[in-house]
């Protein structure tokens, strides 16, 4: 079992490493943009002064855009009693300040924690968890997500998201420059034609991998993290089989879809929430972003 506080460790190393992948393939799609614009330099400049800003923004107001994004609703112990004294009961377990409690109104059973640190953290579950699980299983689903607010994962697991959004926009904004950009620089820039056929070659080549590369790290990253806090979890209840049943409902549930969700939120969620078909192929792979359920539901039971 994995020591706690090396898990944070290694939380906190992997946010640097995290930031290390995603800020060079800023500069990476920044350069590029700049070549299209005509300098390098003015790119780059860009790409940093606005990687700066949005990843402040991010740091900060992350959770609620993601929250946002989600419809999910903030409830109270009026509205309801049971979820609410719940995840306080099992952040006074797990020695944490009780995060805010969140629902979304959707019939499949799913949750995710989000947030920058302990102390600004918050639980989201769907209404069909809500609904449909019983006390063990719905103890399990939020102890599980009191873990990756323990581990520290929510803070890697929000930036993920945030920056991977970031590496699509500086795509977007890459193939339109040179979509309305690219004509102008191809006229005025008379002996510059091996320059501009790099710089295609390059915009192309950066704006299909740098997505999927930022894509396949926040994945990666996403499906150790699960087993983990499988495991802290169930310590957390003493109980192992209460979240091995919730997933197995989860994995027997007939709307697999949380609406809301995107390729961009579905890391957070406990179970893929956009797994509408099977992953079949190495690609496939690549992009799933949790674990395979059945084997997290054999190490639950063999706990």
């Amino acid at each position: 079992m994995v020591d706690m506080f090396d898990q944070i460790a290694s939380n906190k190393r992997m946010t640097f490493f995290l930031f290390f992948i995603f800020s060079l393939l800023i500069l990476i799609l920044g350069f590029v943009i700049g070549l299209i614009w005509g300098s390098w330099i003015v790119g780059i400049v860009f790409a940093v002064v606005f990687s700066v800003i949005y990843g402040f923004i991010s740091y900060y107001s992350g959770d609620k855009a993601i929250l946002s994004l989600s419809k999910a609703k903030e409830v109270s112990k009026k509205d309801d009693p049971f979820l609410v004294n719940t995840v306080e009961g099992l952040a006074i377990a797990a020695g944490l300040p009780q995060p805010k409690v969140y629902v979304i109104k959707e019939d499949s059973i799913n949750a995710f924690a989000t947030g920058r640190d302990p102390q600004h953290a918050t639980i989201t579950v769907t209404s069909g968890a809500r609904e449909k699980l019983n006390r063990q299983e719905l103890e399990g689903v939020i102890a599980h997500e009191m873990s990756h607010i323990k581990n520290r994962d929510i803070l890697v697991m929000m930036l993920s998201v945030m920056l991977f959004g970031l590496i699509v926009l500086f795509s977007q904004v890459m193939i339109r420059s040179f979509i309305f950009g690219g004509g102008r620089n191809r006229k005025s820039s008379g002996g510059g034609g091996i320059i501009i056929l790099i710089a295609i070659a390059a915009a192309i080549i950066a704006a299909i991998l740098a997505p999927l590369l930022a894509q396949i790290v926040k994945f990666a990253i996403s499906r150790k993290r699960e087993y983990l806090a499988d495991a802290n979890g169930a310590l957390l209840t003493r109980y192992p089989l209460g979240l091995a049943s919730a997933l197995k409902k989860i994995r027997d549930d007939k709307d697999k879809v949380v609406d809301t969700a995107s390729r961009a939120t579905a890391s957070l969620y406990i179970e893929n929430p956009l797994r509408h078909k099977k992953e079949i192929n190495f690609l496939d792979r690549l992009y799933m972003t949790h674990p395979d359920i059945n084997e997290r539901i054999k190490k639950l039971e063999a706990m």
